[in-house]
């Protein structure tokens, strides 16, 4: 079983579905994708970032888009895929942001352990889930991400209230990435150099872009991709103009933000804005 949602307007992706979302990490492989993985009745062979885990039971794992992740075994599963378009372009609080505690907020795999009352809780929010995927209308997007905020709100009051943290080896690449989304989040709309965020963790520039190189990644992409996700959310969700939008993320020339957004979408922020009209 499995479903997925788009969305043309941002390019939005969520996924749900069992085990077979699962298969095509067969061979371990970059998720590219923020994952929630839910056992029922059954325990779960993984490995991430080659460090096997066996889940057991009734239990919630969450993963980064930047974790190798190769599935062993398990059944019974619920899997949930989204993409930073689709959850991230909302403004959250930063505890349940994608740089929050179950994402690049700490240095741990979380894993919550379910009680009964909380695995029920988690299916009854999976069956809203699925009726949502069948009622097609022009706020479908917007509750299918209420539904999201519900499901990581829930669970990081669980690995607040459990301290349900397992520890893994200390990753450096992985860590650095954390720290250096962490601070985009913070300063994406005034620094846009590379060589500010590096200066921040007391690395060199070239030693940020070689480090990241191994992750399929770069400092730069990453500003980049926070600067237009924010650009979309504004054009999206307000009414105002490419230039107040613009000086918004940092930017004095308008068209500075509508060369890099062009490059990034293949669209200006104006025609973007007409696009969204015309699907509305």
């Amino acid at each position: 079983m499995q479903k997925t949602f788009t969305e043309f307007s941002t390019n939005a992706i969520l996924k749900i579905g069992d085990e077979e979302l699962l298969v095509p990490y067969k061979t371990a492989k970059q998720l590219e994708l923020y994952t929630f993985i839910r056992t029922n009745n059954y325990k779960v062979e993984i490995i991430v970032d080659s460090i096997p885990y066996t889940i057991e039971p009734n239990s919630i794992l969450a993963l980064t888009v930047v974790q190798y992740f190769q599935f062993v075994s398990g059944k019974d599963l619920v899997v949930y895929k989204f993409n930073r378009e689709f959850y991230c372009i909302k403004d959250h609080d930063q505890e349940v942001s994608c740089a929050g505690l179950l994402f690049f907020g700490n240095v741990h795999i979380p894993i919550m352990e379910l009680n009964s009352d909380e695995s029920r809780k988690f299916k009854v929010l999976h069956e809203v889930f699925l009726d949502e995927f069948e009622t097609k209308d022009t706020i479908q997007a917007e509750m299918l991400r209420m539904l999201m905020a519900r499901f990581i709100i829930i669970s990081t009051r669980l690995l607040k209230s459990k301290e349900g943290f397992v520890e893994t080896t200390k990753n450096a690449k992985i860590d650095l990435l954390r720290e250096f989304n962490m601070l985009v989040e913070s300063h994406f709309k005034k620094e846009h150099s590379v060589s500010f965020y590096a200066d921040k963790l007391f690395k060199s520039p070239k030693t940020l872009s070689n480090t990241f190189a191994k992750l399929n990644t770069s400092p730069l992409q990453i500003i980049h991709e926070r600067i237009i996700l924010e650009s979309k959310r504004l054009l999206i969700y307000t009414d105002k103009t490419a230039k107040e939008i613009a000086y918004e993320v940092g930017f004095e020339d308008a068209s500075h933000l509508s060369r890099l957004f062009k490059k990034h979408t293949q669209l200006s922020p104006s025609d973007f804005k007409k696009q969204l009209k015309k699907a509305r």
